[in-house]
């Protein structure tokens, strides 16, 4: 596990993700409810509001905050691409991905970007292009795709980079590392939309 640490401390909101959230997860497909899992035996890295556990190909890195300490992302990397993904308060029975992706196509527009719906895996999902300035002042444009799961009073957002946003019908692999990540809802009370709590392992702050 890899921890990386910035400065940014600007909260991360809920622009982006889900899918059909009526019903959440299929059995089976993933990604899960914590509640689907209990007693099956897996070790998983807890972080809190997430659970991941070890998957061959894939690195599990943390940005965390330097100042506060809040883990800002939690992500996937591989050689050919990464995942990152967050959790958030959802209604029950509610569908919080169709009120957020019009939004995020919004600002991806209003900020000069395209993005486009497709079907997949999960429902629809948003494949994104966004320009950015290299650090030698040139543009260039980085490709995402935005792909929401929903659950028992929870949306899981994930952003594709790299090879898994682009290369749309060889990602299965990508797709499945997605699958097998666990939400922790908790039984708080929290706005919807609100980003679940993710923190660091006990093992990570003993080296902090």
């Amino acid at each position: 596990m890899k921890f990386r640490r910035k400065a940014d401390t600007t909260p991360t909101t809920a622009d982006g993700s889900a899918e059909d959230a009526t019903s959440g997860p299929a059995a089976g497909t993933g990604p899960f409810d914590v509640s689907q899992v209990e007693g099956d035996g897996i070790d998983r890295a807890d972080l809190g509001s997430v659970l991941v556990p070890p998957i061959a190909g894939r690195e599990l890195r943390l940005q965390v905050d330097e100042q506060s300490g809040q883990v800002r992302a939690v992500m996937l990397a591989g050689s050919d691409g990464a995942c990152e993904f967050q959790a958030f308060a959802a209604p029950r029975n509610g569908d919080l991905w169709s009120e957020v992706r019009p939004q995020i196509a919004a600002d991806m527009e209003r900020r000069g970007g395209q993005a486009t719906e497709r079907e997949g895996r999960w429902g629809t999902e948003l494949v994104c292009q966004m320009p950015v300035q290299r650090p030698d002042g040139t543009t260039a444009t980085q490709p995402s795709r935005v792909i929401g799961v929903n659950g028992e009073r929870w949306m899981l957002r994930a952003s594709f980079l790299g090879k898994p946003a682009v290369d749309l019908d060889s990602t299965s692999d990508w797709e499945d590392a997605l699958a097998q990540i666990v939400v922790r809802r908790g039984d708080q009370a929290m706005p919807v939309g609100e980003p679940l709590p993710v923190t660091l392992p006990d093992d990570a702050r003993r080296v902090r």
